[in-house]
C-alpha cells in the first residue's frame, strides 16, 4: 500500500495539464436540476483533483475519501445556487476546503498556518521548476510530502489543480498578493528540503 500523500501529490501534479474540462457550468446547472448523469460526469472530471488536494492537506486517504464524498454531496445539494462567478473547479475545491476545515477542526493539524508562513520569506525562481528539470518527479514529491500542510495546500492549488492565482485566492479567501507570499514561503521551504537532500544542483 502506497503513501497516501505520495498518491495525492502524483495525482495533483499530474492534473496540471488536465484543466477543468468540458462545459462545467452546464454540468452544474444540470446537477441543479437533479440530473444524476451530470453528477457522475462532474465527479469523473473533478473527483481525482479534489481528492488529491484534500490528501495533500490531511495525509489520510480514508479521511480524504470521506471528505470528497461529503463535498460531492454538497455539490449535489448546492448546485442550484451556483451562479458561475467562478469556475466549477475552483467552486468544488472551495467546498472541499471548507469540508476539510470542518472535519479537522479541533485537531492539531491546521489547514493554513499564517504565522509559520510569515516567518518563511523567500525570493527567486521556484524550486519546483528547477527540481522537475534536475530530479525525478518521485524525489520532488517526497520533498513536498515533508512540507507543512499549509505549504502543500498552496502548492497543490497553484500548480496541481489547474486554478489561476485569482482562483486560488478565491478558494483560500485571501488577496492574490497573499497567495503570492504563501507560494514564496512554500517555495523557500521546498528549496531548503531539496538542498538538504542534495537535489538542487
Amino acid at each position: 500500500m502506497g503513501d497516501p500523500r505520495r498518491d495525492a501529490g502524483a495525482a495533483t501534479f499530474a492534473a496540471r495539464r488536465g484543466g477543468a474540462g468540458g462545459d462545467a457550468s452546464s454540468l452544474v446547472r444540470r446537477i441543479g436540476q437533479g440530473d444524476e448523469d451530470a453528477m457522475a460526469e462532474f465527479y469523473r472530471e473533478h473527483g481525482r483533483v479534489v481528492l488529491a488536494q484534500v490528501l495533500l492537506v490531511t495525509g489520510e486517504r480514508v479521511l480524504a475519501e470521506e471528505i470528497v464524498q461529503d463535498t460531492m454531496l454538497a455539490v449535489w445539494r448546492g448546485a442550484g445556487s451556483f451562479r458561475g462567478e467562478s469556475s466549477a473547479r475552483s467552486w468544488v475545491i472551495a467546498i472541499a476546503r471548507r469540508q476539510t476545515r470542518d472535519r479537522l477542526r479541533g485537531r492539531r493539524l491546521r489547514v493554513v498556518d499564517d504565522a509559520f508562513l510569515a516567518d518563511q520569506p523567500g525570493s527567486g525562481p521556484g524550486p519546483e521548476a528547477m527540481a522537475l528539470d534536475r530530479a525525478e518527479l518521485a524525489e520532488v514529491m517526497g520533498a513536498i510530502r515533508e512540507l507543512a500542510p499549509a505549504h502543500r495546500e498552496v502548492l497543490g492549488l497553484a500548480f496541481g489543480s489547474g486554478l489561476s492565482l485569482p482562483e486560488v485566492a478565491g478558494v483560500l479567501e485571501i488577496p492574490v498578493g497573499t497567495v503570492k507570499s504563501r507560494l514564496s514561503a512554500a517555495r523557500t521551504a521546498l528549496n531548503r528540503i531539496l538542498d538538504e537532500k542534495g537535489q538542487n544542483r
